[in-house]
């Protein structure tokens, strides 16, 4: 068996991981095409590279069918209810930052803060019989944040892209997303809750706990974090 290492297939996250990697004398390169996800590892024997797309990364570290994968924060804690349990973080790799956040229009000039929202929600749903929207595609995290906080009387709608934009579809009340510089907020005339931050993310290494059971692999995987300098 081979160490398999799982990395993003496309766009800045696979270039930037690729960078990482060659600055520590491990090469990685994706073989044939575009549409091709497979890859090459050179620099170091007995690591095989799987191309996945980051969201997939999470579930297949928890399976153990990749030893090691790079993804964000984010979506390791979103998909993972119990990850301390199945992944450990290796090493926080100093890109793919971004926060995950809430959101209100910022004509709401009473809304600043999780409390202000929760008085929202209440007044929101005894006028209009139904409970304030905050659109997302992280239901654990959000959930999970707003219940420690406090703030009942939502609803989660899911959104897979152009979270932002729900609001003026009057497809939600509020949002919750990823955000690294705050301009797609701006341009959609939202913005930050003063507590709203949920989770501060970025590109981690992660390895799948207890996956590996035989020795040359285990030496393997030594030997490759050693190089990495994370070890």
């Amino acid at each position: 068996m081979t160490i398999k290492l799982g990395v993003p297939s496309k766009g800045r996250l696979m270039e930037k991981t690729f960078q990482w990697f060659g600055a520590r004398g491990v090469s990685l390169s994706r073989a044939g095409s575009d549409r091709e996800y497979a890859g090459a590892v050179d620099g170091i024997d007995g690591v095989e590279l799987v191309l996945l797309s980051a969201g997939e990364i999470p579930r297949e570290l928890e399976a153990g069918r990749i030893h090691l994968g790079v993804t964000g924060t984010d979506l390791v804690r979103e998909k993972l209810g119990r990850w301390e349990q199945s992944v450990s973080p290796v090493a926080e790799m100093g890109f793919g930052q971004a926060d995950l956040i809430i959101a209100v229009p910022a004509a709401w000039v009473d809304v600043n803060t999780l409390d202000d929202l929760d008085a929202a929600a209440a007044a929101f749903r005894a006028r209009h019989g139904f409970r304030l929207r905050v659109a997302t595609k992280y239901h654990r995290l959000v959930r999970d944040f707003l219940r420690s906080h406090g703030v009942a009387d939502y609803q989660l709608v899911d959104s897979q892209g152009a979270t932002e934009g729900t609001i003026r579809n009057e497809t939600a009340e509020a949002v919750a997303d990823i955000t690294s510089t705050g301009e797609t907020l701006r341009a959609n005339h939202l913005k930050l809750l003063d507590d709203g931050l949920i989770l501060r993310s970025q590109a981690t290494l992660f390895r799948a706990r207890g996956a590996l059971t035989d020795d040359t692999d285990r030496a393997t995987l030594a030997a490759l974090l050693a190089k990495l300098g994370v070890d």
